[in-house]
């Protein structure tokens, strides 16, 4: 393996409502994903988070493992419902008492806390008033993001306000597969912006409590083009706009790009220096390229997603690709020059249907195949000149994998969902000789 430059950051990545659980404990409000696994059909195993990993009461465990892991900095994100149960008022004492401990946990085992603000799990009150759709979420979400720091600013070393606005909004409001399940399509515009417009607020409320370093977690997905017609080629265009430039432009101080959808009447006067608000971080979140090509004609979108042939699969039938986080990197980098801040890849992870032997072992070969070629991609692209400071594996464990319910496995930690039992896989060990050297 390669040397990486000094102070990189290496850790892990976890979200609330995928192995917290303890959904009704010490005062939590319901979220949108509580509401949504609880709706029949919507989880592939019928299953929900109502317990997940019980991380809530599990978390000193959980804690030991990235100490045993040697990781210097783990991921996690706060579940809004703990800290204001129903999106809006004063800060809720107990929820935000769980956050202490699990961060003080964390920087007594030498590892640095990072909170995500927001993952998905908006409080089910501001989804009844209409959720991102409304305006007044992104002031509220503001609102949270200073009550969170208020408390927690002193000891978190790198605060990342929204995880994947893009997927929030284009399976959660524009085809319905994830939380709140609404189908909107290119209707769902407003959600992107009044996020991004949640994110510049939130912005400033941090830097008015704390010293730390601010981000925000987009995902992203090379365009592989399929076809080479005109038409193809418009089809790739218009949604690397929509994936990869909506969310990233007018951060960057570029304005909205000329996406499908984009609805210039939610833009009010002064948002676009809102959302360009300047970052500390760019957080990168990867796992596949996208095939795309002409749509077949009465198509209600702009473009087709294929499949991308020649690759290896996982078990959610992605293809793994580690040259497309190199291309995405240095993509950035020749896109946005000197605008781009240090970059750190947030997600990098795999599923596979990993199974105890006959000895209780998890061996996952594929797994660390597939996070060798991933961090060596990184690599490549630091040697080119991107500035990127940090990898963060998904995930430490098992977990709840949302419309996938308890399926599909990601951890460098199996866990036994009926008795909890957490067991260290092989890929585990790899990371940890990883990070050690």
């Amino acid at each position: 393996m390669p040397d990486f430059p000094a102070g990189f950051r290496w850790g892990v990545s976890t979200s609330a409502y995928q192995i917290e659980g303890a959904t009704t404990v010490d005062g939590r409000g319901p979220s949108i994903w509580d509401t949504f696994a609880h709706e029949p059909g919507r989880i592939v195993d019928g299953s929900t988070g109502d317990e997940a990993c019980d991380h809530y009461h599990r978390h000193a465990e959980d804690t030991a493992l990235l100490a045993g892991l040697g990781v210097s900095a783990y991921r996690f994100s706060v579940a809004w419902p703990r800290v204001q149960p129903t999106g809006a008022g004063p800060a809720h004492a107990a929820g935000l008492d769980f956050y202490d401990r699990l961060v003080d946990g964390l920087l007594a085992a030498g590892v640095d806390p990072v909170a995500t603000l927001f993952h998905w799990d908006l409080p089910q009150a501001l989804e009844d008033a209409g959720g991102w759709l409304n305006r007044d979420t992104a002031a509220r979400f503001a609102e949270y993001a200073d009550l969170t720091a208020a408390r927690l600013g002193d000891r978190v070393k790198l605060w990342i306000t929204l995880n994947e606005p893009f997927i929030h909004m284009s399976l959660g409001h524009g085809i319905g597969t994830h939380a709140p399940g609404r189908m909107l399509l290119f209707d769902a515009f407003p959600v992107a912006h009044h996020q991004l417009l949640g994110h510049g607020l939130a912005v400033a409320a941090l830097r008015a409590r704390t010293a730390s370093p601010v981000a925000i977690a987009n995902n992203y997905s090379p365009v592989r083009q399929v076809g080479d017609t005109d038409a193809d080629r418009a089809a790739a265009q218009a949604y690397d706009a929509l994936h990869n430039l909506l969310f990233t432009d007018p951060l960057l101080g570029r304005g909205y790009p000329d996406a499908p959808g984009l609805d210039p009447a939610v833009i009010h006067d002064g948002d676009l220096d809102v959302l360009a608000a300047p970052i500390d971080v760019l957080g990168v979140n990867y796992y596949n390229p996208t095939g795309i090509r002409a749509p077949e004609e009465g198509s209600p979108l702009p473009f087709e997603m294929v499949p991308l042939d020649g690759y290896p699969r996982t078990a959610f039938d992605w293809p793994v690709a580690p040259d497309g986080l190199r291309e995405l990197l240095l993509q950035l980098h020749d896109r946005y020059g000197d605008a781009l801040p240090p970059v750190q890849v947030t997600e990098s992870g795999c599923a596979y249907d990993d199974v105890p032997d006959a000895q209780g072992r998890v061996d996952d070969p594929d797994r660390i195949a597939y996070l060798d070629g991933h961090v060596r991609a990184v690599h490549e692209a630091i040697t080119a000149g991107v500035p990127v400071t940090g990898y963060f594996v998904w995930s430490l464990l098992d977990n709840w994998e949302w419309a996938e319910g308890f399926t599909k496995r990601f951890g460098l930690v199996h866990v036994d969902y009926p008795t909890q039992r957490r067991t260290p896989k092989s890929s585990y060990a790899w990371f940890r000789d990883l990070v050690r050297r």
